[in-house]
């Protein structure tokens, strides 16, 4: 009788720019795996009879599919099967929490050894950059149908609904507020993390489906839902994400020196200040940082701060290590770097020299409570805690809400209490006829994959809504 083969759990590392270097530089920090790497993580695939990953996946990739070519050499194929689907595999495969989604539910996550789906996924993509002769672009036999829809933003969500419509035969139309598109993918998200060519190289290929991307329009400003609607457009999907900063509400927040950490990283990525002077955008950092908060924006905000210059970058965070919602490999990366976790710490004010610089910030100590509505233990403060900490900058980064200007430009547009647009889940319809939303304006600050989810699903309802159904 043949012994059946011992499973493979030992992952494939990825390789990755040492910690010393890498903090001095903006290049991409995880470098990608080689052919022979990718070989061997796809032969850990064990070809289920159900698999979980799929379950996982929150715009359907094949993800056994496209495994399964890479296996056979067949990387024409694994890219045909990916961009059935996904329109962005080059980003997916590298900021996406596949750990709490795909990976999570691989059948071999139950012993601990799940399949690295999103490095395979950056595999293939790559591999597609490097060999643009092997890959038709563009998508033949789809015949436009005369219709046309307006998707306001660029980001993830507005990338993929709009590649779903154009698929599917509709004249798709994005109307960007900035000056290049690709949304947060471009503003918010640090080089090292996400290159802007790997962005820009799937806007492209959006626009190679027959997708027209209009930059500098706000709408609400330039034009409002409504003119959309009434000058030739069969429906609208908003998605302009949530770029509106939220605060810490404490004294001194007004002070020069603190910076949101949304204007701290579109100043850093979109207006590329850490080339200044060679671009025109300066960014001032001292030599000691507070970043506050502890989710993904938090760890890139000091990752940026650290390649800036800054000497010492702190993130002061109210709760323990087990409640940050950060992905554990951007966690890592940061304390690799030298980024000093100030946990169960929270601020009270700041304090500000003569010429109104933050030069100091008042903390207590917090202990863990009760879990909240959130699930999470409650942070309590500690009596008689307060400490001082001198600092040159402070970060807060504390999450996004939706820009108020669509909503109040757009008549019969419901909102939530926290001023997301209220939309069917499962369709991404509004309460305002011919109107679908997704993303982060649906959702408050969410993932990048499951912005995608919204709009994929925001397509489907669009093309059956303009078909007859319902």
């Amino acid at each position: 009788m043949t012994e059946k083969p011992k499973l493979n759990l030992n992952r494939v590392p990825i390789p990755k720019q040492a910690p010393e270097a890498r903090r001095e530089n903006f290049s991409e920090v995880a470098l990608g795996y080689a052919e022979e790497q990718a070989l061997e993580e796809a032969s850990r695939c064990i070809d289920c009879k159900k698999p979980g990953c799929k379950d996982g996946c929150p715009v359907y990739v094949d993800i056994p599919g496209f495994i399964k070519a890479i296996q056979n050499g067949d990387m024409p194929e694994a890219v045909r099967i990916l961009k059935s689907k996904n329109s962005l595999p080059g980003i997916c495969g590298r900021v996406c929490p596949q750990e709490t989604q795909c990976e999570l539910t691989c059948n071999l996550a139950k012993k601990d050894a799940p399949i690295a789906i999103g490095r395979l996924e950056r595999y293939v993509a790559d591999w597609e950059i490097a060999h643009p002769e092997a890959i038709r672009r563009g998508e033949e036999g789809v015949n436009c149908n005369g219709r046309r829809v307006a998707v306001v933003g660029s980001g993830p969500a507005g990338l993929t609904c709009a590649a779903d419509l154009a698929r599917l035969g509709y004249e798709a139309v994005i109307f960007e507020a900035l000056h290049v598109a690709g949304g947060v993918l471009m503003y918010g998200i640090p080089e090292f993390r996400l290159p802007k060519t790997i962005v820009q190289g799937e806007v492209d290929y959006v626009k190679s489906l027959g997708v027209e991307i209009r930059l500098n329009h706000v709408i609400g400003k330039i034009a409002t839902v409504d003119e959309l609607l009434e000058n030739g457009f069969d429906a609208v999907f908003l998605a302009p994400g949530a770029g509106a900063p939220m605060f810490l509400d404490i004294p001194g927040e007004n002070l020069s020196g603190i910076y949101s950490a949304n204007e701290f990283l579109t100043r850093t990525n979109l207006m590329k200040a850490y080339l200044f002077p060679q671009y025109d955008t300066p960014i001032q950092v001292g030599k000691r940082v507070a970043v506050f908060g502890a989710g993904n924006v938090a760890m890139d905000a000091s990752r940026c701060a650290l390649r800036l210059g800054a000497e010492e970058v702190y993130i002061v965070y109210r709760r323990s290590r087990t409640e940050m919602p950060a992905r554990l490999e951007e966690r890592e990366n940061a304390e690799e770097e030298g980024v000093i976790f100030k946990l169960l710490t929270n601020p009270s004010r700041f304090l500000g020299d003569q010429r109104s610089i933050v030069r100091a910030v008042q903390l207590h100590e917090m202990e863990l409570g009760e879990p909240d509505a959130s699930g999470r233990r409650r942070p309590i403060r500690k009596p008689d805690s307060e400490f001082m900490m001198e600092i040159d900058t402070a970060i807060p980064a504390l999450g996004t809400r939706p820009n108020p200007i669509i909503p109040s430009t757009t008549k019969g547009l419901e909102l939530t209490k926290w001023g997301t647009v209220l939309t069917d889940e499962a369709t991404g319809r509004t309460s305002k006829e011919r109107v679908w939303c997704g993303g982060d304006m649906a959702t408050g600050a969410a993932t990048v994959i499951s912005a995608m989810g919204a709009a994929r699903r925001a397509a489907i309802s669009i093309d059956i809504y303009l078909k007859g159904g319902n």
